[in-house]
C-alpha cells in the first residue's frame, strides 16, 4: 500500500448556515469522516472565521493553504460546498487553475466533486473552458482598439524596448541605453557567441534596465528585436495568460517606423548568425512515455523498465525482456474479453444506487429523530421553568434526551460523509464502466494519452514469464471501498 494521500480541510461557515444549525464543528466532522472513508491523512484544518465569501484569496489562511499546496504539504482540499470555498467566480477559477497546476485535488462534498476521481476531473475541464471564455471576453473588448493605436504610433502600454523610451507619446532613442544596444550588435558580430557577448558587457559594468547582468536569452532577444534597425512591430502577439504568447497572422501586424540605432546590414548579419546557430542545434528528443510503466513485473519479482537504448521492457536482475509493441498487442488482444453487457453495467450501478438510497433514508430518519428529541427537550425545559417539575425530575427526564442528542449529532456528519463518498464513487464508476465497453475495437483510434489513462484505470498488474504474459484487469471498479 502506498503512502496515504495528505489533505487539508477548509472550514468557512456563513452566518446563515449557523442559523440553520450548521456549525463549523459539524462541517469539520463531515469532512473528517469523508477523509477517513477514502483512507486519507488529514494534515491541516484551515478555519476562516468571520470572513466574507466575496473575496478570500488574500486572507492569511488562504495564502497559507496555497503555499502548502505548492510545497506539497497537502495534495487535496476538502470543503462542504463550492460557495464555502469562494463565491467569487473569478477566485473559484483561480483556485481550480492553481490546484491543477500543482496536481492537487478539490473535494466539494455538497456538489459531489472529487477531482481525484475520473468523473471529478471533468470539473477541471469545465473550469478551464470557463476560464478560457472569460479571457477571450476580456481580450475581445480591447483587441479592436490595438491596431488603430499601433498605426497611430501611440503606446499600447508598458515600457519601450531597451534603447528606446516614450516621450510625448513618441518612441525615441534613450541616450543612455541606445549606445549599449548598439554595442551588443558590434560585440556579437565579432565574437559570434551570445554568452561571450553577455560576459564582455557584464565585465565592462553594463547592466539591463532592471539592473541585472546580461544573460544569453537577453542578448538574443535584443538582437532579434527589429526596433534596433528602425521597425517597431505592434499587434503581432496575443496573450494566452501565464506569461505565454501566440504570434498573430502576419496580416494583423502593424509595422511603424522609428529612429534606428544600427544599420539594416548589421542587424541582418547578426540575425543570420543566430539563424545558422539554431539550425546546427539538434532538438532534444522527447522523453518516451511507456504505456505500462509501473505495472510490468518479471516472474522473478522485479519490476521491469524500458532502457533508453532498447524498445523493450527489461528485468535488470534476470535479463528477461519483452518488446514494448509486442506487449501492447497482447494487451489489446486481452481487451477482447473486456466487454461489459448493458445488463452487467445496469445491475452494478443499480446496486450502488440502492446503497445510496438506503443511506439517505437512514439519514432522514435520524434527522427526524433529532427534531423530535429537540422538541421533547424544549418541552421538559419549559415545564422546569414554569415549576411544573422539580430540579430532580428535570434532570431525570432531560439527561437521557441530552445524551441521545449528542449521539445523533455525532452520527449525522458521519452518515453524510458516507453518502458523499458513495455519490462520488457512483459517478466515477458510471463513467469508467460506460467508457470501458468494447475497448478492443476502439484501441487503435485512441491517442497515447487516452491509452495511458485507460491502462491506469483498468490494469492491476502485468507479469512477464519466460514463455507467457499474465495480464490482470479490473473488470469492475471498486465501490464503497470494500
Amino acid at each position: 500500500m502506498g503512502e496515504k494521500k495528505r489533505v487539508g480541510i477548509w472550514i468557512r461557515v456563513s452566518t446563515e448556515d449557523q442559523a440553520q444549525g450548521e456549525s463549523p464543528e459539524h462541517h469539520e466532522k463531515h469532512a473528517q469522516y469523508y477523509a477517513e472513508s477514502r483512507n486519507w491523512k488529514i494534515i491541516k484544518i484551515y478555519r476562516l472565521n468571520a470572513v466574507s465569501g466575496k473575496s478570500v484569496m488574500d486572507v492569511p489562511e488562504t495564502q497559507e493553504m496555497l503555499q502548502d499546496i505548492k510545497n506539497g504539504e497537502i495534495s487535496g482540499l476538502i470543503f462542504s460546498k463550492l460557495a464555502r470555498l469562494a463565491r467569487n467566480t473569478k477566485e473559484l477559477l483561480e483556485f481550480a487553475d492553481y490546484f491543477r497546476e500543482y496536481n492537487a485535488d478539490l473535494i466539494s462534498l455538497h456538489e459531489a466533486i472529487d477531482t481525484s476521481t475520473p468523473a471529478g476531473r471533468l470539473f477541471y475541464t469545465m473550469v478551464a473552458a470557463m476560464a478560457q471564455w472569460e479571457r477571450e471576453e476580456i481580450s475581445s473588448r480591447v483587441a479592436a482598439s490595438v491596431p488603430i493605436r499601433a498605426k497611430l504610433g501611440k503606446p499600447l502600454g508598458g515600457q519601450g524596448p531597451f534603447d528606446k523610451k516614450w516621450e510625448d507619446k513618441k518612441l525615441i532613442p534613450d541616450p543612455e541605453e541606445a549606445p549599449v544596444r548598439k554595442l551588443i550588435y558590434e560585440i556579437f558580430l565579432e565574437q559570434k557567441r551570445k554568452w561571450t557577448t553577455a560576459k564582455i558587457l557584464n565585465k565592462r559594468g553594463y547592466r539591463t534596465r532592471k539592473g541585472a547582468k546580461f544573460a544569453e536569452s537577453t542578448i538574443e532577444r535584443l538582437i532579434r528585436d527589429t526596433t534596433a534597425k528602425g521597425i517597431r512591430k505592434a499587434n503581432y502577439t496575443r496573450s494566452l495568460g501565464k506569461g505565454k504568447w501566440k504570434i498573430k497572422p502576419r496580416e494583423d501586424w502593424v509595422l511603424v517606423r522609428v529612429e534606428p540605432i544600427v544599420s539594416e546590414e548589421l542587424w541582418d548579419k547578426c540575425n543570420n548568425i543566430l539563424d545558422e546557430q539554431r539550425k546546427k542545434r539538434q532538438k532534444k528528443p522527447r522523453k518516451a512515455v511507456h504505456l505500462f510503466s509501473g505495472f510490468v513485473v518479471c516472474h522473478c519479482g522485479q519490476k521491469m523498465y524500458v532502457p533508453s537504448n532498447t524498445p523493450k521492457y527489461t528485468c535488470y536482475k534476470c535479463r528477461n525482456k519483452i518488446r514494448t509493441d509486442d506487449l501492447e498487442e497482447i494487451f489489446q488482444s486481452q481487451l477482447k474479453n473486456f466487454l461489459l453487457s448493458p445488463q452487467e453495467i445496469e445491475g452494478y450501478l443499480s446496486r450502488a444506487d440502492e446503497k445510496i438510497s438506503e443511506k439517505g433514508e437512514l439519514l432522514r430518519a435520524i434527522q427526524d429523530d433529532r427534531q423530535k428529541i429537540k422538541s421533547e427537550m424544549d418541552m421538559v425545559y419549559k415545564l422546569y421553568v414554569e415549576a411544573e417539575i422539580s430540579p430532580r425530575g428535570f434532570g431525570k427526564r432531560y439527561t437521557p434526551l441530552e445524551e441521545r442528542m449528542s449521539q445523533i449529532e455525532e452520527q449525522i456528519p458521519k452518515l453524510q460523509a458516507e453518502i458523499d463518498f458513495l455519490k462520488i464513487q457512483y459517478l466515477s464508476s458510471d463513467e469508467i464502466l460506460h467508457e470501458a465497453r468494447d475497448l478492443y475495437s476502439r484501441w487503435n483510434k485512441l491517442n497515447e494519452q487516452e491509452k495511458l489513462t485507460i491502462v491506469q484505470a483498468i490494469t492491476e498488474s502485468i507479469m512477464i514469464g519466460k514463455d507467457e504474459v499474465l495480464i490482470n484487469l479490473k473488470y469492475l471498479p471498486p465501490f464503497f471501498g470494500k
